[in-house]
């Protein structure tokens, strides 16, 4: 089969987070299983920044055997008009187009090319339809959104990673089927983990905005400072906005937690194992998350979650290999303290059982191409068993 992922970024992109690391996985587990894959993108790498490395005058060919074409973004986000230039001829030779992002200049292009040519989309918003509180240009989204309803054909199906993002989701582009199919998640071939038995290590791993409600777990830190008789530490890893981030600083010093906070600022992937190997427990105080793709990399990595409900991982507390809880101070408080009298390295273990047995990439990329091939055979995805798995 000829899949094209359209994509505003793609590896080594990392800076995005979760979004890069997925699409990356699906893109070259689909490609290593024997379809023609190619990707469209550009070469995108954080605010200002562009890739070092990367030709943008002809494909790149990954090991996996996806080949991926990056086009120069010229302005702020990923702005490349050679992308444009170039996606007539990748959607004609597709039997299948997938896009990735909302709110991004790549997006309504690839809807209209591929309603003029006939392609079917299956479209991954990662999360950005959905609301929270802080949510901003709420008027700009839905115009944005409008024009989208106004130009895709009616061979869109959504493609949703919970049933969470589903739900909070779907009715901004009601006319489109949706299908729920889960991140996947790689396991490393171990999971070592340095002890330390006197203090309780937490980790909040990834972007630095008030969606991830870090204020609510620095206000939990400054109650576990005053009543808990646990010894703790908290490292926070990830960039943000300049300004953001220096508000956190200032709210640390604020709440005397200098002694017990470190901001380590954004870490390579590789630095991503050393954290997960030195650390307790890994707390995920999102207001909304459609996935959390550092929850799966911690599991993975036999390391226990707290995560609030904000997240869609409930099942947690049941699997037992972490805590789903509400996302105020007291809520992360208490999960916090009592994560310290539980069998950490025993739910670790659990965790990374769980990711091998429902969440590898192989099993994953499998239930994507039965998506491809459903709508690229019918005018849209009616089949009951395809729409609403993989709730997490």
């Amino acid at each position: 089969m000829k899949i094209l992922h359209v994509t505003p970024a793609f590896a080594p992109a990392y800076v995005y987070g979760g979004p890069i690391v997925s699409v990356t996985e699906l893109c070259d587990h689909l490609a290593e299983s024997g379809h023609d894959l190619r990707v469209l993108t550009t070469d995108a790498n954080g605010r200002g920044k562009v890739l070092d490395g990367v030709r943008t005058d002809s494909e790149m060919r990954r090991a996996s055997g996806a080949r991926v074409r990056y086009c120069h973004r010229t302005l702020r986000s990923a702005t490349a008009p050679r992308l444009v230039g170039e996606l007539p001829g990748y959607v004609s030779w597709a039997d299948v187009v997938h896009l990735t992002a909302v709110y991004n200049f790549t997006t309504i292009p690839t809807l209209v090319a591929a309603r003029v040519l006939g392609r079917p989309v299956v479209w991954s918003p990662r999360g950005a339809l959905q609301r929270w509180p802080g949510v901003r240009r709420r008027i700009e989204k839905r115009a944005w959104e409008l024009v989208c309803r106004m130009v895709a054909s009616d061979r869109v199906i959504l493609h949703f990673t919970s049933e969470e993002e589903a739900r909070e989701s779907w009715e901004r582009l009601p006319s489109c089927d949706h299908v729920v199919i889960p991140n996947g998640v790689s396991l490393p071939a171990e999971a070592p983990h340095v002890a330390e038995p006197t203090t309780l290590r937490l980790l909040y791993l990834g972007r630095l905005d008030p969606k991830k409600g870090l204020e609510n777990l620095l206000s939990a830190c400054q109650i576990l400072r005053r009543a808990s008789q646990t010894p703790w530490v908290l490292t926070i890893a990830g960039g943000g906005d300049p300004s953001y981030v220096a508000r956190l600083r200032q709210r640390i010093v604020e709440r005397y937690l200098e002694d017990r906070v470190t901001m380590v600022g954004a870490v390579e992937r590789d630095q991503r194992e050393r954290l997960f190997s030195t650390s307790d427990v890994l707390v995920v105080p999102s207001h909304s998350e459609n996935f959390a793709m550092v929850i799966a990399e911690a599991l993975a990595h036999a390391l226990p979650v707290i995560a609030s409900r904000g997240t869609p991982w409930k099942r947690l507390a049941e699997v037992g290999c972490g805590l789903w809880v509400e996302n105020s101070p007291e809520g992360l408080a208490e999960a916090i303290e009592g994560m310290a009298r539980r069998d950490r390295r025993h739910m670790g273990v659990t965790g990374r059982a769980w990711m091998a047995r429902e969440f590898s990439w192989s099993g994953i990329a499998s239930r994507m191409l039965d998506v491809y091939q459903a709508i690229g055979g019918a005018s849209g995805v009616r089949d009951e068993s395809l729409m609403g798995a993989g709730t997490v």
